[in-house]
């Protein structure tokens, strides 16, 4: 009678190894979680904004490194040399004979032959507080403010000192109505001084002045008729015409010579006279 073998009997295993556990950790999350949820927990990746174009450098195109250096020449205030120019804008100012040419010959770009330093120029030349008031001076006398960006494009600084020079009463400031962001400053030519007679008008006026309307310009007759006024000429208002096509007047008839046709039979018969069939003819 066969017998069936037993595995315990295997001479593979004997009774001297012992059966061991090993325990899981419950930190670890490979046993009690699922294969999709621990696939939710890799490694995040870093925040991307792919609405912005990746800056990929100064380019190949000669041009586009031209302006690339320019800008960066702008936007610092010291001179620079060239090999640290073509270091920091990755520009081949060193290597590449024609960009270097464009470079200098740009009417932007100012070089130092004692020094060897490139400098951008810009508008206007100041690097100081008195120096800019001297600016802003030159100017207004010409009929015009300066905007505060451009005279933040030369010095920095420029729109603290600016704030500066308005507290002090040098200068005269317009600002944005949303925001009250600076955008252009004119010199003061009255000054807040008592013996000038340029003393600041009182907030109690101020307020007035701008608590006062003017009315729309259908009740502006009115108002000056109930104070005794009368419009001028130039701002009485102009009755609108009725909307529609105009009729224009007919013209007089005119008198179009008739076209004579048959002219071969002319001398002949009276070509100006209807005549009439006689009876019994054949048409």
């Amino acid at each position: 009678m066969a017998t069936r073998d037993n595995p315990l009997n295997k001479s593979w295993i004997t009774s001297s190894t012992p059966a061991t556990i090993i325990p899981v950790s419950s930190s670890a999350g490979t046993t009690d979680e699922p294969p999709a949820k621990r696939a939710k927990k890799s490694k995040p990746k870093p925040d991307v904004v792919y609405s912005q174009p990746a800056n990929t450098g100064s380019g190949q195109n000669t041009l586009t490194q031209l302006v690339y250096a320019i800008n960066y020449l702008k936007s610092n205030q010291n001179p620079m040399r060239l090999q640290e120019l073509a270091i920091l804008t990755d520009t081949p100012l060193m290597t590449d004979a024609a960009l270097l040419d464009r470079f200098k010959t740009h009417d932007r770009v100012v070089h130092d032959p004692k020094t060897d330093l490139y400098s951008y120029r810009h508008d206007y030349a100041f690097k100081n507080k008195a120096s800019l008031l001297t600016e802003i001076q030159r100017h207004t006398r010409h009929g015009g403010g300066l905007s505060v960006r451009s005279l933040k494009e030369t010095w920095k600084e420029a729109p603290q000192a600016i704030e500066e020079l308005e507290k002090e009463g040098d200068v005269l400031v317009t600002r944005t109505v949303k925001d009250g962001q600076m955008r252009f400053v004119f010199w003061n030519e009255v000054r807040p001084d008592e013996d000038k007679g340029g003393i600041p008008v009182e907030k109690e006026f101020q307020d007035l002045w701008h608590s006062l309307t003017v009315p729309a310009d259908a009740d502006l007759l009115k108002a000056l008729a109930s104070e005794g006024l009368q419009a001028t000429a130039a701002e009485q208002l102009i009755p609108k015409l009725p909307q529609g096509k105009k009729k224009g007047k007919k013209g007089a008839p005119r008198n179009r010579q008739s076209r004579i046709t048959n002219v071969h039979l002319k001398g002949e018969v009276d070509l100006t006279k209807d005549y009439v069939a006689p009876s019994g003819s054949q048409k």
